[in-house]
């Protein structure tokens, strides 16, 4: 029998579930579908997934199998391809949200077939790990102790794959809408980004073998390129699995080594959103928290703008923005920074923020980015309090003492800002000379956001 595996944001042949169930059901036709809703919602996910298609292909080639991609919607696309080849199932992992795999089923049995949805590889099955009452977690601390007490499933091996005697026609491995959708931003982010599941196990490697024993003291350091394992955007387009993330730094954890334990935490978080946005999939548009649904954050404003090209006055804030642009990463303590900043000093909607990061972000992870948004705002589960107002003056001085990350970012001749107006739209006319004054000190930002908070609260 032919089957189809849809390697759904699974650009990877280790570890992934629906390939291997894949593979004993049949000769395996292995799909990706280019959707042109997700180069408009998510461009700069969209370029970081286009570019690791062409190791994919050649992984899959050097197991004398092809890799075909076709571009459209999909569940007009596993339809079409499931008459064209007569496959008799189509086997891909659920999807993230969930909501996105609706119409799926109908659309895969009017060709005849049958869907199978696979689990993720993530460190847990969701749901699976819960509170003695049977709820989900909502503190990350005691959901962490409870993982590490857990048997984390180990990765499944690459299978064998069997080929059809014939092939469908292929799209190719460009995403035209996505090129369209990133304008200038293309070439210049390309640059920034290492693809493939090979390239993911030999980051891992560099970041145990020589960052780990520092990762605790220096993660929060924004100048340190290599404070991190730096696989967030591996992980999101599922080059690497967390369970072999999991596995492969178990030597370490056994040894006791330093900073492995903060760094299987980290990894960790990423399994919290993902079971918070399954018990509430509206989490990236609704407060987890209901008294949030009245506090006056303002919608889309000039300030906010200004937040988005990085022409704030604030330096911390500026220069974040114009990493995020540039490379579609942003450093974790400087998101904080700057989403605290949007949320706080300028009262702008958490979902203003939340938007902007799904089109910028290459490691864009919809549980994760609605989580984070909601922790920084105050409004989402262990959150971090309103009241607690990130002084992003105070925070360069603590983490970038010296101005590198800084520097790097708004001196008009740095690399990292003659790329950022390489990078964005001739429209914003970006002056790397001009200095913005703030639209409010950070002393009155901050006074303004506790009277608010009080008022609401009262």
């Amino acid at each position: 029998m032919t089957v189809i595996c849809w390697f759904r944001r699974v650009l990877r042949l280790d570890d992934h579930p629906a390939l291997v169930a894949a593979a004993k059901d049949g000769d395996v036709i292995p799909l990706v579908i280019l959707d042109p809703a997700e180069a408009r919602d998510h461009p700069a996910s969209a370029q970081r997934q286009a570019m690791s298609l062409p190791r994919l292909e050649a992984s899959l080639r050097q197991r004398h199998s092809r890799l075909i991609v076709r571009r459209g919607d999909p569940a007009q696309v596993l339809e079409q391809i499931a008459r064209e080849t007569g496959a008799s199932a189509v086997h891909t992992t659920v999807g993230f949200p969930f909501a996105s795999d609706h119409g799926l089923q109908a659309a895969v049995e009017r060709s005849g077939a049958s869907l199978h949805l696979h689990e993720l590889a993530d460190l847990v099955p969701r749901a699976s790990v819960l509170t003695k009452t049977g709820g989900v977690y909502k503190v990350f601390t005691p959901f962490w102790k409870a993982v590490r007490q857990t048997d984390i499933a180990p990765p499944l091996p690459t299978p064998t794959i069997s080929s059809p005697d014939s092939w469908p026609d292929s799209d190719g491995t460009d995403w035209p809408e996505a090129r369209a959708a990133m304008d200038r931003g293309w070439d210049v982010m390309a640059d920034h980004i290492r693809p493939g599941e090979d390239e993911a196990m030999t980051r891992l490697d560099e970041f145990l073998d020589g960052t780990l024993p520092d990762y605790k003291e220096h993660r929060d350091q924004p100048w340190r390129p290599r404070a991190t394992s730096n696989l967030s955007d591996a992980l999101a387009v599922g080059e690497i699995s967390a369970r072999r993330i999991w596995r492969h730094c178990q030597p370490a954890f056994q040894d006791g080594q330093k900073g492995i334990d903060h760094f299987l935490s980290e990894l960790c978080w990423r399994d919290f959103a993902r079971e918070l946005f399954h018990e509430a999939p509206d989490m990236a548009s609704t407060p987890w928290r209901p008294e949030w649904q009245d506090f006056p954050w303002k919608r889309d404003n000039n300030d906010a703008q200004d937040w988005r090209r990085g022409h704030t006055g604030v330096q911390m804030v500026d220069a974040g923005m114009r990493e995020l642009y540039v490379t579609g990463q942003m450093h974790n303590r400087v998101r904080m920074i700057t989403g605290s900043y949007l949320t706080k000093h300028l009262l702008t909607d958490w979902r203003v923020g939340l938007d902007w990061f799904a089109r910028c972000l290459i490691d864009w992870d919809a549980a994760s980015n609605a989580m984070n948004w909601q922790w920084v705002a105050g409004c989402g589960p262990d959150a971090s309090p309103f009241f607690r107002v990130f002084n992003p003056e105070t925070q360069g001085d603590k983490f970038d003492g010296k101005a590198r990350y800084r520097d790097h970012w708004l001196h008009p001749n740095a690399e990292g800002a003659k790329q950022f107006a390489a990078a964005t739209p001739r429209s914003w006319q970006i002056d790397l000379t001009h200095k913005p004054t703030p639209a409010i000190s950070l002393a009155e930002g901050r006074a303004r956001a506790l009277d608010a908070y009080e008022t609401v609260k009262s």
